[in-house]
């Protein structure tokens, strides 16, 4: 999540939820268990009694009905006899009593198992007693076909594999509907994964956004034409039905869409652009016509989907074309925002951090018309975000936020956010109380450089580290155009052996040619320092060179930098984000001019390295002093190196303490914002 504090936790509800009918596999289950309990009630509901005592009741006609099944029989006494005697632990015969000293009685029902022969013994007696008496036995006999074990044996058989299957059923439809977003077999697929946040008392405000202002002045006007769409419409204006949040990760784009919501008390859906795409063809288009009908129907609202470029790319780029599901997605997306059944009242609010790669009809006029830039925050908008995240932590006296502010250029919301969080951490880590300054530094060091390692160099490595940050931090220290040396470290850190970290002293967003040639002396000084004192070089300046290497390379390409070849745009089509789409464009130069392009590049990298390697025999004395403080130390602050060498170019070491930078509209320079030169040897 992208933001520039913590969101509230809004109520989160799909847009359809599904409606089941259980009724089906509920009935199939009680009617199973119906038919167990009627072959178990009989063996619970009967009394069991002994078979002698039995054909004494059935001589005596106390017998009134007999259902014999098998072995086993159940039937009624006429009259409850009274129980059979009882014998005790001596031998004595104890007739049962109740607890007013009555004979205890049988209860109307009984149970008997049936010994071998009953059958003809039974059809005998009543034959006998009809032709004694004179007339039928007024015992009713019914028998019945198997028994309860044979019952049992049936439910078994097909019982318990029906109520696997109910069981199982119930559960692949609960995960698929999981899965498809609810509802029925075919319906879940067309309907939209999105999820509404309904107005509630936490709303996010432009208030809870830190920074941005001209950003939030922005998205004001579309505030104000859903809370009073007639203002507008009156002069005959039409809001835009599209605005395109872009800029770096972490600058608050999410935030943004949720506070215009917040602000205009209207519903917001929020749904991923990754979301739409699905294994079949069609099933994106028809979650694009959910959504937008989901979304007219309580209109006036707002629909965001983060990272559009998941399913907004352009159509037909790349090897081997497009992707169906996705262009159909597409295709929809651009009907929907403006088609014939067009509508004022649904406002579609997008981010991504590339626009680069969106298609051009989702970027024309009458859909995305409105580009707003969320860029990196400012002096101002940074110390505010400190103080929006710094709330909850307590803070000693030593922090001072408008430092922290001056010293972390070009860090987003997200950023600063993961900062203070590092801080606290390892404020709790030491078992302290309060968030000190140090903590703070701690933090900023573990993020811009990467945290240490426990691994330790040898004596010669540790040495020719040293010299290689030396060189970096002279040429830094002592050209005009190159950025503050802010702390060296020959300490390991993340992937390098040793950092150099350098930060811009105010907000930039542009660079001129003669700080481009200032920042690649800095980057070669490690490299010309290994030269000017081992006579050779090592692996370690490895990242120094690329950096090098692609900064040369655009000033002759881009920025027209090459006297040689003129105020000339060169750029080639390796930074096109489709595979293959280099394949059918033609090079706008010859391979002459490539060779000239090269032989420039290699010519200001030779330049530049000419230059590091004069300043640092000028600085020898110097180069000597801060490697012998950094082999010392390990980590030299920036007032450490002024104590050894003497006040920078760029002013006092207390720069920091004493002012901070002007608030200006802030975006990466042409060698980006807070970077730190890092060494990464191949070993």
């Amino acid at each position: 999540m992208e933001d520039n504090q913590r969101e509230p936790a809004g109520k989160s509800t799909g847009i359809k939820q599904p409606r089941r009918n259980p009724f089906w596999p509920v009935l199939i289950l009680a009617l199973l268990g119906v038919l167990l309990m009627r072959l178990l009630w009989p063996a619970m509901s009967y009394e069991e009694i002994d078979y002698g005592f039995f054909l004494r009741q059935l001589q005596a006609d106390n017998i009134q009905t007999l259902e014999i099944n098998g072995t086993s029989a159940i039937g009624t006494f006429k009259v409850p006899p009274e129980k059979p005697p009882q014998f005790n632990e001596d031998g004595i015969e104890v007739k049962p009593k109740t607890e007013n000293g009555e004979p205890a009685t049988l209860s109307r029902k009984f149970a008997v198992q049936l010994s071998e022969g009953f059958n003809e013994f039974l059809n005998k007696f009543l034959t006998e007693k009809e032709l004694k008496d004179g007339k039928p036995a007024s015992l009713i006999v019914k028998n019945r076909n198997g028994n309860a074990m044979e019952y049992l044996t049936l439910f078994l058989l097909f019982g318990v594999p029906i109520a696997l299957f109910v069981v199982v059923w119930l559960m692949f439809r609960r995960t698929r509907d999981q899965i498809m977003g609810g509802g029925g077999f075919l319906s879940s697929f067309s309907r939209s994964t999105a999820k509404r946040y309904e107005p509630n008392d936490q709303q996010t405000t432009f208030a809870d956004v830190a920074g941005l202002e001209g950003v939030k002045a922005d998205l004001q006007e579309l505030v104000d034409f859903l809370k009073a769409p007639e203002k507008f419409q009156r002069l005959g204006g039409r809001i835009p039905k599209g605005v395109l949040l872009n800029g770096p990760p972490g600058t608050g784009k999410t935030l943004l869409a949720r506070a215009v919501a917040g602000e205009a008390g209207v519903p917001f859906y929020s749904v991923n652009g990754s979301e739409f795409i699905q294994m079949f063809v069609g099933v994106g288009a028809s979650r694009v016509r959910d959504l937008f009908q989901t979304a007219k129907e309580n209109a006036p609202a707002i629909i965001f989907v983060d990272e559009i470029d998941a399913v907004g790319r352009q159509r037909g780029a790349g090897l081997g074309g497009g992707h169906d599901e996705r262009e159909q997605t597409l295709n929809q997306i651009l009907s929907e925002m403006d088609g014939f059944s067009g509508t004022d009242s649904v406002i579609v609010v997008a981010a991504t951090n590339r626009p680069d790669v969106l298609d051009p009809a989702l970027l024309r006029p009458g859909r995305f018309d409105r580009h707003i830039t969320v860029g990196r925050p400012t002096y101002k908008g940074r110390l505010d975000i400190f103080k929006v995240h710094t709330r909850d932590v307590p803070l000693d006296n030593d922090v001072d936020l408008e430092r922290l502010a001056a010293v972390t250029i070009g860090l987003t919301g997200a950023d600063i956010r993961n900062l203070v969080n590092e801080s606290a951490l390892w404020a709790a880590r030491n078992d302290r109380k309060r968030v000190h300054m140090a903590d703070f530094d701690y933090a900023r060091d573990k993020v811009l450089m990467g945290a240490k390692r426990e691994e330790v160099l040898k004596q010669d490595e540790k040495e020719k580290t040293a010299y290689h940050e030396a060189g970096h931090t002279l040429a830094a220290w002592f050209l005009k155009g190159a950025q503050r040396v802010h702390k060296v470290t020959i300490i390991p850190r993340g992937r390098s052996l040793g950092s150099t970290q350098i930060i811009p002293t105010e907000d930039r967003v542009s660079s001129s040619e003669h700080e481009l040639l200032d920042q690649l002396v800095v980057f070669l000084a490690g490299r010309a320092a290994e030269k000017i004192v081992y006579d050779e070089t090592t692996v370690g300046a490895e990242n120094d060179l690329e950096r090098a290497t692609s900064i040369a390379r655009r000033m002759v390409t881009n920025w027209g930098m090459s006297a040689k070849l003129g105020p000339v745009s060169y750029k080639s089509s390796e930074d096109d984000p489709f595979l293959g789409r280099e394949m059918h464009q033609q090079r706008q130069f010859s391979e002459h001019t490539q060779e000239l392009i090269d032989g420039e590049v290699a010519r200001i990298l030779g330049d530049s390295s000419t230059r590091a390697l004069d300043l640092l025999e000028d600085k020898r004395e110097q180069l000597e002093l801060v490697t012998r403080g950094l082999l010392e130390r390990e980590e030299l602050s920036e007032r450490e190196i002024e104590e050894l060498i003497g006040q920078s170019v760029h002013g006092p070491a207390d720069y920091f303490e004493s002012a901070a930078p002007p608030a200006a509209t802030d975006e990466d320079s042409v060698v980006g914002t807070a970077e730190q030169t890092e060494d990464n040897p191949v070993v």
